[in-house]
């Protein structure tokens, strides 16, 4: 040990530099900023390459650090005696169980103990069949070991059950949660059963894997009655921690919570300071450190911000710094190659077989009996056999503790990359939930047409907030004030739903459990809505303002199936559109500069264009360059130009509709720019300028001269409406999507930026034209309604 200590002693941490001579790859720190570079590499490139087959991150930084170490990359003597020399492994090691630790306190925070409750019986007795029959098998499985492999000499047969049981039997509940809510089922009853399941069974692993541990001892001889005494210590602790700690931190959460508008700095770093402590503790007491950071992190109160904004501030930097390192080192220390002969390759099957079958077959069977249908009991079956981060860490500290040799360690690691490997696309296979618009489905609130000329219906909206892009918000404000009923007998139902895209972070998993149900969205009474949170508070001015109805819902979903919770929302509620934000943004520049553009991201543009072709109603995107900074509630000498673009067809017709609904507030100004044509390019021409005509006439009617009526050649519309766009004679430009009613001289042939958007939608969205008008691009989802046959016979009376 004191050679030990004096090789580290000689270790320098950082070097003076190639032009003196030295290599920084012989020094401590260039060495490892080297080695999180490369890991990171690997990990994210695992990452992206996997991400087709929907599997967590978590397979691609355990495959990352299986193919940096002996296995693969690391066979090459001379990169491993470059990149990781035997003298830098207590180094990254080191560094990396600080990750270690803070993940687990995340762990602690994200395990709700309210799941567990709502379960109650038959998620306790399927946690205990799951745990218990890999146990049983596991006695055989480790006997054979024993005999095949001679592994961990010097251990007893009990100590080696105990870290081969613990690691048959354990579900990874953080990589459980982050499948659920992409699969949309964490809050499903499906899910919470699982959820509430793996929570048994979490706390059931860290029981035996603390007994595990004293048991093994370490490098000392140890008695029995030592480790009883390990166990007791550790009885102890969590009583403490359960008992004091645990309402001292609701007391520091609620000292928060009353300064969140100043944040204590003192708060948190107390609160990071405990997760340190409470490892130390636990190492001291002989289990290990991690075990003292789950458990202080299951005495974080779950109800209000204060979980969550503890998280923001150290998730991202542990999660996608710290923790891959963990898994490289733990990739360093597993050998494939160590499996020679069929014998061994053998003993792999084995033991994949029996985890899955232990894990599987009891949790199977106690569902089954539970009333849960075969198709559940299945699913939760491959769900509870889900492994991941925290089988590594059982298997790193049997090895640590040199209770697991090299053979057997591999063969594990490999077990737990198969199982969780499997688990999305066979549950995907097996069980889905019901999807939007099944055949026996029906709206909550059938609408045929809610916005209507007339203005006498009542009127449903559901606008689209992102969560870190909020400045759409004074322009949906706008937009409520805009079509807001100025009659006592009709209403504006209003939905906002704030867009959270659901990440490996774990507050997503935290907003997940606080805002869903039944895996979608759910709508919160407006007295439930936190005033901590931005866009519930922005909208607060509603509340007293009779003839709206505000409510606020909260998706927190992948980008790739976000559309699912709008369009399911949509569709129950019996929405009449559906608002959703374009994915650029423009911020002013000063007085001598344009405009600049600001891209939120592809991924939001692919949410908008599912939006548009699967949506159960009228849908329009809002390209906001500062509408929201004209019409605001309360305001006396404030007014708003408005300009339909009116070129024909369904589409149009529909923004005519929304035009009407404004053209009743007082201080809008609205225009009917309207392009006629004569060219005839389709059968149904004449019927279409028919109903056009039937609409614009109505409109006309109803307002008479205070709306301003202008008539233009559609022989070059491009010109026309550029000029519109640019002569900040308009705020707020009101378009329809469809293109299959213009002229084919009366655009320019090029190719669409925006071609979800329609040509003129396109036109006036596109990059570098100088465009500063706001646009509403309007699409009609419904293509056969009462309101439009009614218009086609009116047409044919005509």
């Amino acid at each position: 040990m004191e050679l030990k200590m004096a090789n580290m002693s000689s270790i320098k941490i950082s070097s003076d530099g190639a032009w003196q001579g030295d290599n920084p790859l012989n020094y401590a720190f260039p060495l490892l900023i080297i080695q999180t570079t490369l890991v990171l590499f690997v990990s994210r490139t695992l990452t992206f390459l996997l991400k087709p087959l929907r599997q967590p991150k978590v397979v691609a930084e355990i495959l990352g650090g299986i193919l940096l170490g002996p296995s693969a990359i690391g066979r090459n003597k001379h990169f491993m005696k470059l990149v990781f020399p035997s003298w830098s492994t207590p180094i990254l090691e080191s560094v990396a169980s600080i990750g270690l630790l803070f993940f687990l306190f995340l762990v602690g925070i994200e395990l709700d103990i309210r799941t567990i409750r709502r379960s109650g019986k038959r998620a306790f007795s399927i946690a205990v069949a799951g745990i218990s029959l890999p146990f049983l098998l596991a006695m055989g499985v480790t006997f054979l070991l024993q005999k095949a492999i001679h592994f961990g000499a010097g251990h007893s047969y009990l100590q080696h059950l105990m870290f081969m049981g613990v690691s048959l039997s354990i579900t990874a509940f953080p990589v459980l949660a982050r499948i659920l809510a992409e699969l949309k089922l964490l809050t499903t009853q499906i899910g919470e059963t699982a959820m509430a399941a793996a929570a048994f069974n979490d706390i059931a692993a860290w029981v035996l894997l603390a007994l595990a541990v004293a048991l093994a001892g370490g490098q000392h001889k140890t008695s029995p009655l030592t480790s009883i005494w390990v166990l007791i210590s550790g009885v102890v602790f969590v009583a403490f921690m359960l008992m004091v700690v645990r309402p001292f931190m609701n007391w520091v959460a609620r000292q928060w919570s009353q300064q969140h508008q100043v944040i204590d700095e003192v708060y948190i770093s107390l609160t990071l300071a405990g997760v340190m402590i409470a490892g130390f503790v636990t190492d001291f007491i002989g289990i290990h450190s991690i075990f003292g950071a789950f458990v202080f992190g299951i005495t974080i109160p779950k109800k209000g911000e204060f979980a969550s904004s503890v998280t923001k501030r150290i998730e991202d930097f542990v999660s996608a710094l710290l923790l891959p390192l963990y898994f490289a080192s733990s990739g360093l220390k597993t050998d494939v190659a160590k499996l020679h002969g069929m014998e061994e390759w053998g003993l792999l099957v084995l033991v994949i077989a029996t985890a899955c079958v232990g894990k599987i077959l009891g949790t199977f069977t106690v569902a089954m009996m539970s009333m849960i249908p075969v198709r559940e009991s299945l699913t939760l079956g491959f769900l509870m056999n889900t492994k991941g981060l925290v089988e590594l860490i059982v298997l790193n500290i049997g090895k640590e503790k040199k209770v697991l040799n090299d053979e057997v360690f591999a063969i594990l690691v490999l077990m737990a990359l198969f199982t969780t490997f499997i688990t999305t696309p066979i549950v995907l296979a097996i069980y889905r939930p019901s999807r939007l618009r099944a055949p026996n489905h029906q709206p909550k609130h059938p609408t045929p047409r809610p916005l209507a000329l007339s203005s006498q219906h009542d009127l449903t909206i559901l606008a689209c907030v992102h969560d870190h892009h909020t400045s759409n918000i004074p322009s949906l404000i706008t937009f409520i004030e805009s079509i807001r009923p100025h009659n006592i007998t009709t209403k504006l139902n209003f939905y906002v739903m704030k867009l959270v895209e659901l990440t490996d972070r774990s507050t997503s998993i935290l907003t997940v459990q606080r805002n869903r149900r039944n895996g979608f969205p759910i709508v919160k009474r407006r007295s439930q809505s936190s005033m901590h949170d931005q866009v519930a508070a922005a909208f607060q001015v509603y509340n007293g303002v009779g003839q709206v109805r505000l409510h606020h819902l909260t998706s927190v979903s992948a980008l790739s199936t976000m559309h699912e919770d709008i369009c399911h929302v949509a569709e129950k509620q019996g929405v009449g559109m559906i608002v959703i934000p374009f994915h650029k943004r423009w911020r002013r520049g000063e007085e001598d500069e344009d405009d600049k553009e600001i891209e939120i991201g592809q991924g939001w543009r692919g949410v908008n264009q599912r939006v548009l072709q699967t949506a159960p109603c009228s849908v329009a995107v809002l390209v906001d360059r500062g509408v929201g900074t004209w019409l605001q509630p309360g305001a006396s000498d404030a007014t708003m130009r408005v300009c339909i673009v009116f070129i024909g067809g369904l589409h149009d017709r529909m923004a005519l509709d929304l035009g009407a609904r404004m053209a009743q507030h007082p201080a809008i100004t609205l225009s009917l720019v309207r392009f006629m044509s004569t060219e005839d390019r389709q059968l149904d021409w004449e019927t279409e300028k028919e109903l056009d005509e039937v609409a614009v006439n109505e409109l006309r009617a109803k307002f008479g001269e205070s709306v301003k009526y202008i008539e233009k050649d559609a022989s070059n519309i491009t010109d026309e409406v550029l000029r519109m766009g640019k002569s900040k004679e308009y705020e707020l430009l009101i378009v329809g999507k469809g293109n299959q009613l213009l002229p084919e001289s009366s655009m320019e042939d090029s190719r669409l930026e925006h071609a979800e958007l329609g040509r003129i939608g396109n036109l006036l969205t596109s990059s570098g034209l100088g465009i500063t008008s706001s646009v509403l691009v309007i699409q009609d989802q419904q293509l056969a309604t009462s309101n439009e046959t009614e218009l086609r016979k009116m047409a044919s009376v005509l």
